[in-house]
Order: C-alpha cells, then structure tokens, then sequence
C-alpha cells in the first residue's frame, strides 16, 4: 500500500473532519513551541550578514485545518521577536512552504491565509502584511512525499513536521507467506502476537524511510540550518508496547467483532498493514549519525492522553471513547476505507469507540510523542 495514494486527513469541516478533531495534534504542537523558538534564535544568532535577504522556512506533513496556519503564524512570531530582541531588522523575506501529500485538502489551506495575513498585520500594528520591523511574507503549497526531493539545493533555514514522521512512505514488504495469505494474522499493525519477521520488517522500512528524509533534507538545507522533528515514538526499545501500538490493537479487535459477524472477510484484516511506526529515539539516533548530515542538538519525550488537548463544551454528552475514536477516525478512515471500503466506516468505529472507553476505563495508555531537534553539519 503506498501512502501516497492512499493517506490524506479527512477533508472538509464536517463532524468526521480532521479540522473538527485535530485537537491531540494541537497539543502536540504545543509541546514543541519552545525547541522551536531555540531553534529560531540559535539560527538568526549564528547568521553573520544582515540584514537576512530572503528565510526558506517547509512545514512538512502540514495537513489542513486550524492547525496548519498555527505552526507558520508562530514560526513567524518567533522570528520577528528574536530580531527585535537582537536590535536588528527582521528577514526581508519570509519564504513559507507548506507540504503534504498531493491528496491533503490544501484549498482549506489557501481559505485561511487571507485571516493569517490580517493577524500578522494587527500584530505589527498597521494594514499591510509587512512593514520595516517585518518580513514580506509568501507563503506557497509543495504538494509530494517528504521521502524524496521537495525544495531547490540549499534554499532552506528552518524544517518543521509534527504528526508526520511516524507515517511510513508505504506499508511493509514481506508479510506475506509464500501463498499469499497475510502473516500479521488479525491485526493492523505490529502487537504481541506478531511474528519478528512483522517487527524487522516495519523496523526495516521505517530505517529506509528515515534515512530518505535525512539524505533529502540535507541537500535542501543550509549549513546550520535547524529542524524541529515531532512524531509518534515509544521510550521502550520494545516495538511491541502498548504506547506505541494499542490504540491499533483495539481497532483490531473492532474489526474482527465485524468479522464474526461475516461483514468483513477475515483475509481483509489479514492483508492490511498499516504504513505506520513509532521508533524510539536509539533507533532515531543511529540513522541520524548513519546519514552523517545533521547533529542531535535536543531531545524529549512527552506522554499524551488520548484526548489530550479536547475541548469540552458544556452540552457535549460525548463519553471518552468516542472522542478518542472520532480523533483517530479522521485520520486513519481514508485509508480503511480504500482497503475495507466506506460502507462499515460508521459501524467499525462505533464498535472502537466502546472497545477504547472499556480500555480507558481500566487503564489510561497514553502517546509517547517525540521531539528531536537537529542541526545540519557545516
């Protein structure tokens, strides 16, 4: 399964919409607020010419929704605050691209940017999008896979992606047997059941991927440029933890409860492998110094709840579980339903939905969510 034709957000603004349920990502987003600013100060701090002439900034794995704008509006904060605070003129020119894969609902993007562009005003104090104390600000889509080339050679300062590394360029090859009949029996991903032959494979594809992001950022970058690089990872070298895997585990389990009931063929379940992974930082670590272009310049780890950062409103009777089971069905859908089609999307995440609210009821599981801050080698 390539990702690339099968992944997107769910688009719109509908109640199923990943605009209306990107609330955990927020939260992540957050977390990386200040490894961000440090990365931003650390850049305009080392640059030797002024004023800066022209700032190539990629969101990478941007999406859509009230969270894609956030992260540059911030970014562009964060530059316009350490230039004043250096008592020198800000870039003259701030060049935004915003990534993701050709099926991301960028027209939602590009229907947000005149209000992005009225609040930098106001935060300048006047109507124009820029003025002496900031940047000219243009702000561009680069729709294609981060896996491979997005940017002309040394045109970028500073790489932020959050929410996106853990997703792989396409699911693991291999798991299958020489029948063609699935090997990760009744499962979506990796789990305790699995055979090693499933976690080398996954382990193997994220390496190949990684090292690709790596290779192409290097290129793309300036010497001592910065990136800030959050996704969806595990502290334990254990693949198999449930931080890092149940919440697949469970959307297993909702499948198979439709599969006894003869709605989905069990050979469907069988054959799907979610092109996801959540490394751990040893395995992040020794790709970086394998590529040999970056340097490891900060770290951390973060627990999430699974509803972390969600909005309840005074006459929301929703329980735990169907929030939980609404966040994730905005991201996962498109591709269940390429695999399991659209017609038991309702029905299989009702069923989740009960399966993650029993699971919460005994246990609070969270997300590990990594940041990892590099700086490319001079």
């Amino acid at each position: 399964m390539e990702t690339v034709e099968t992944l997107h957000m769910n688009k719109g603004a509908g109640e199923t919409s990943y605009a209306m349920n990107s609330f955990v990502q927020r939260k992540i987003i957050s977390l990386t607020n200040q490894a961000t600013k440090k990365a931003i100060v650390e850049i305009l701090c080392s640059t030797k010419r002024w004023p800066i002439m022209k700032m190539g900034i990629a969101d990478l794995g941007c999406s859509s929704g009230p969270n894609a704008l956030r992260v540059i509006s911030e970014i562009v904060e964060a530059i316009n605050a350490t230039s004043s605070m250096l008592n020198r003129p800000a870039p003259k020119e701030l060049m935004l691209y915003m990534n993701d894969l050709f099926t991301n609902d960028f027209n939602n993007i590009f229907a947000s940017l005149p209000s992005f562009h009225k609040k930098l005003s106001q935060q300048k104090g006047n109507n124009n999008h820029h003025d002496h104390n900031g940047s000219n600000c243009f702000v561009s889509a680069v729709p294609g896979t981060f896996y491979g080339r997005l940017f002309p050679t040394k045109s970028l300062h500073f790489v932020h992606s959050s929410s996106s590394l853990h997703w792989l360029s396409k699911a693991p090859g291999g798991l299958e047997d020489e029948r063609g009949k699935g090997l990760n029996k009744g499962k979506l991903y990796i789990s305790k059941s699995s055979p090693n032959c499933v976690l080398k494979a996954y382990s193997q594809q994220f390496k190949n991927d990684f090292s690709q992001f790596l290779e192409s950022r290097s290129q793309e970058m300036v010497h001592g440029g910065r990136m800030v690089l959050s996704f969806m990872g595990r502290e334990s070298m254990d693949p198999t933890s449930p931080n890092c895997c149940y919440q697949w585990e469970l959307l297993a389990q909702a499948l198979m409860t439709l599969v006894l009931e003869g709605l989905v063929e069990e050979e469907k379940v069988d054959s799907f492998n979610a092109p996801y992974y959540a490394p751990c930082f040893e395995e992040l670590k020794m790709e970086i110094e394998k590529e040999g272009s970056f340097m490891v310049n900060s770290h951390e780890a973060y627990e999430i709840d699974w509803d972390d950062g969600i909005e309840l409103q005074s006459d929301d009777t929703m329980i735990s579980g169907e929030r939980v089971a609404k966040t994730i069905r905005a991201v996962v859908e498109s591709m269940l339903e390429y695999h399991f089609g659209s017609h038991i999307m309702d029905e299989l995440f009702q069923r989740f939905a009960k399966f993650v609210e029993d699971h919460l009821s005994k246990t609070r599981t969270k997300y590990i969510n990594l940041i990892i801050s590099l700086v490319k080698r001079q």
